[in-house]
């Protein structure tokens, strides 16, 4: 199915710009969520607005009833491809005390689907030893804020093609994500997954391969990794909503092979779209 390759949404309405005034601009003061389109369709939509839900908790913002069928709406006009939701709490006046009357903006902007190498998927990738650490502070752990100053000096740390993706790990060197990706490593007859309530972003992918590992009688522990449990694992790979699941086969010196384990989540992955 192919629809308007491009096109921006705020508030519903053809746009391409928001007010200077805009908090989310200012400070950061927002949410956004990247849904893959396939056909006319967000299949993984109802996770993506559940996260999204856990985010205006956390930051006292009200989410529309009518988000869902605006996001629908625009997948339908889009066919496949992505969209980008940027949620902020709209204008207000100047510090950083929340404004008691503020009216939020949504912003939706549709693009084509990145360009992935196919090797990443079938061959693996190589994963940079980022020396950038995540700050952690439970009270934005887990949602998607505005503000990715962090990834944004991990991807910084490298450059070609070398490297796919890089490892961020806590202020304690633990292992708890890839810049713009979730971690799984196999060991022990288990998928292990880091725990993210301190730091890190709650993945919907990583999500739907909880629950599916789950229905498949194979929970996924969700817990503390160390890195030396990370570098004597198995398998380990990568996901994210938009490129699914990319076998890790190299972190520094340790080498791994794209094994059976990674394959099958690779399958589950595929299965969110089809």
């Amino acid at each position: 199915m192919t629809g308007a390759s491009r096109f921006t949404l705020v508030n519903g309405r053809e746009a391409d710009q928001v007010p200077l005034t805009d908090r989310g601009l200012a400070y950061g003061d927002g949410l956004f969520e990247t849904l893959r389109v396939v056909a006319g369709t967000a299949p993984l939509l109802g996770l993506h607005l559940q996260r999204l839900q856990r985010g205006c908790q956390a930051l006292r913002l009200p989410l529309p009833h009518d988000l869902a069928d605006e996001l629908s709406s625009a997948a339908r006009r889009l066919g496949d491809g992505v969209l980008k939701l940027i949620f902020t709490r709209g204008s207000g006046q100047r510090g950083y005390a929340i404004p008691q009357h503020s009216e939020p903006n949504r912003i939706i902007s549709a693009a084509p689907l990145p360009a992935y190498p196919e090797a990443h998927a079938a061959e693996g990738v190589r994963l940079y030893a980022c020396s950038t650490r995540l700050a952690q502070q439970p009270l934005l752990a887990g949602i998607k804020h505005l503000n990715r100053l962090e990834q944004v000096l991990a991807r910084s740390e490298w450059e070609g093609r070398e490297f796919a993706e890089g490892l961020v790990c806590d202020q304690q060197g633990r292992p708890i994500e890839c810049t713009m990706s979730n971690l799984f490593l196999y060991a022990d007859g288990a998928w292990i997954t880091p725990e993210l309530t301190q730091c890190g972003v709650q993945g919907v992918m990583r999500d739907w391969l909880i629950a599916a590992l789950q229905a498949q009688g194979e929970p996924a522990q969700v817990r503390q990794v160390s890195y030396p449990e990370l570098l004597a694992a198995d398998e380990v790979m990568c996901c994210n909503s938009l490129f699914g699941v990319w076998p890790v086969v190299r972190l520094a010196d340790r080498q791994w092979p794209v094994g059976v384990r990674t394959r099958q989540m690779q399958t589950l992955a595929k299965q969110a779209y089809s």
